[in-house]
């Protein structure tokens, strides 16, 4: 856990490995990336919170989000996640977790809830919360 970062810190890293699974899909399969500005703030334990944020990729017409999602299964296939598959995931399709071993930090990959759409749901690693006056429970 990197409990030294800042909540822009957690944000601002986790933002970026949004970015980085969403530029793996082929360009010519991805009509528009679109990033959440913000996101929450949520407990890990009674000290350590995480950042959670989303990112939906568009697909260009006729796309399926399987065959993509499968792709970015195999890519992180020997990376620094531990992948849990769910198929079907509650929502009913094909669905791929990145999971740090050591931390929180996640990335849930799937369909999205539009068709044509592959959402990139996350979450960073814990840290310390800093009461700086800022209201735990609102957008960051």
């Amino acid at each position: 856990m990197d409990i030294e970062l800042t909540w822009q810190e957690a944000k601002a890293r986790t933002q970026a490995m949004e970015l980085e699974i969403a530029n793996s899909i082929p360009a010519d399969k991805v009509a528009t990336v679109d990033q959440l500005p913000t996101g929450a703030v949520i407990d890990c334990s009674d000290t350590l919170v995480n950042w959670h944020g989303a990112t939906t990729v568009t697909l260009t017409a006729g796309t399926e989000p399987e065959p993509l999602v499968r792709a970015i299964q195999a890519k992180y296939k020997d990376s620094r996640f531990t992948i849990k598959i769910r198929d079907p995931a509650p929502a009913g399709h094909y669905e791929v977790q990145l999971r740090s071993p050591d931390t929180a930090e996640m990335y849930i990959i799937g369909a999205g809830g539009d068709p044509g759409t592959i959402r990139i749901a996350s979450g960073s690693v814990c840290f310390a919360w800093v009461d700086d006056g800022k209201y735990k429970r609102g957008k960051f």
